[in-house]
């Protein structure tokens, strides 16, 4: 552990937790973030996930809560979805391994039953929810906010998006008056900035640069028809190292029907999508970081707070609908200062979102061909991006390695 993170004032404990979670260097949100966490201010931190934010406001809180110790819960951290709760939870049992801080999350798609069991067993310290059961619990009178000293909104943008802000804002007028917010978020749209300026009072604010993640990641686009995707998606796992990757689709069904096409032809590939139940959704999740599988297919929804290293590539399979969320998609790669690649499949249809995003990027995106997979060429009204040919020859070290796993193998990962 470094000297920067021995310099911030947390406690022996939880630098011991820092430790064993094997950071050495404190990232540049938590550089910014800790400390005037610790000195109690509100914060506005803008960044994007994969940045480091979730142990950002983590490690202050397990600091400020362990100082006095009380009734609970008295930190609330609300999270737009269930994935993004589990590991803000997980995070917390990591780093607090070594305090008496418990922390327990709640979220909706399954009974309640366990979680109001989790909660009267443990009486956790902070409680970490997705909005909507949360209300349901509050309504109940299961769950009481008068205690809460500490509330986290993460991923605010995240939770506008999937309609959640009548909800926030509901949970925020439960709470004390007096109580310390913080909000992070990767976009700063009207509404979350009328929020923020309604219930924060003289935040600090911490931002890391958004394009950062952006510039470590390989762009590429793929003119190509639309009966062609899958095809080329196929070629580019043999042809390019995907190590571990993430197809983003416009839908639940074709993400269910790219999972199942792509496992069928010998590449370990697994779905995420909102019809699956909560333990579908954990155990694709768990398989994929524990790279049981190499390919995660997902929708816009379903992906929103997935925090997994070490992804290799994101391919669009679909262009998204927004500039925003191209950004949102790709940052899944590139993390941490690694390189990442991003390819998107387009069509003539995808023109105008095209010049959107390189407007963003404040750049041309290379346009790149695969002999086979001819479309008509990708013009912008943009300055013409360098157009490449690929032209390679599929590598054979992840085809060897599914080819060692059985057909049973893959089905029941």
């Amino acid at each position: 552990m470094s000297e920067e993170f021995r310099q911030m004032r947390l406690g022996a404990a939880i630098q011991r937790g820092i430790e064993q979670a094997g950071y050495e260097q404190p990232r540049p949100i938590q550089v910014q973030t800790i400390p005037a966490v610790l000195e109690g201010r509100d914060v506005l931190g803008l960044a994007q996930t994969g940045t480091g934010k979730t142990a950002a406001f983590v490690l202050p809180m397990l600091e400020n809560l362990s100082r006095e110790s009380g009734p609970g819960p008295r930190a609330l951290i609300v999270a737009p979805t269930r994935e993004l709760a589990t590991q803000i939870a997980d995070e917390i049992r990591t780093l607090g391994r070594y305090t008496r801080i418990r922390a327990v999350a709640v979220f909706g798609g399954v009974s309640q039953n366990s979680q109001v069991n989790a909660l009267r067993r443990e009486r956790p310290d902070i409680l970490v929810a997705c909005p909507g059961r949360l209300l349901d619990l509050m309504q109940q009178g299961i769950v009481k906010l008068g205690r809460i000293e500490t509330v986290v909104l993460d991923e605010a943008d995240h939770m506008f998006d999937m309609g959640f802000l009548p909800d926030v804002t509901r949970i925020i007028e439960a709470l004390p008056s007096r109580r310390q917010m913080l909000l992070f978020s990767a976009t700063m749209p009207k509404e979350i900035r009328r929020l923020a300026n309604r219930h924060l009072d003289k935040p600090h604010v911490a931002e890391v640069e958004h394009r950062r993640p952006v510039n470590a990641i390989e762009h590429a686009l793929y003119p190509v028809d639309e009966k062609q995707k899958l095809e080329l998606l196929k070629h580019l796992i043999d042809a390019d190292r995907f190590d571990s990757a993430i197809v983003f689709t416009r839908t639940k069904h074709r993400a269910r029907r790219i999972a199942r096409q792509l496992d069928s032809s010998g590449h370990r590939a697994v779905a995420l999508q909102g019809n699956m139940s909560q333990n579908a959704r954990v155990r694709a999740m768990d398989g994929f970081r524990r790279r049981e599988f190499d390919i995660l297919v997902a929708t816009d929804i379903a992906a929103r707070g997935i925090d997994v290293e070490k992804v290799s590539h994101v391919v669009n399979f679909d262009m998204p609908n927004t500039a925003d969320a191209y950004t949102h998609r790709i940052g899944r790669t590139g993390r941490a200062e690694c390189e990442g690649k991003a390819y998107t499949f387009v069509t003539g249809e995808d023109r105008s979102m095209v010049d959107q995003v390189e407007l963003r990027l404040g750049s041309p995106i290379q346009r790149c061909s695969v002999e086979g997979f001819d479309a008509a060429p990708l013009r912008s009204a943009r300055p013409a991006a360098r157009r490449q040919t690929a032209s390679r020859k599929p590598g054979s070290g992840m085809r060897r390695r599914r080819a060692r796993r059985s057909t049973t193998q893959r089905k029941t990962a």
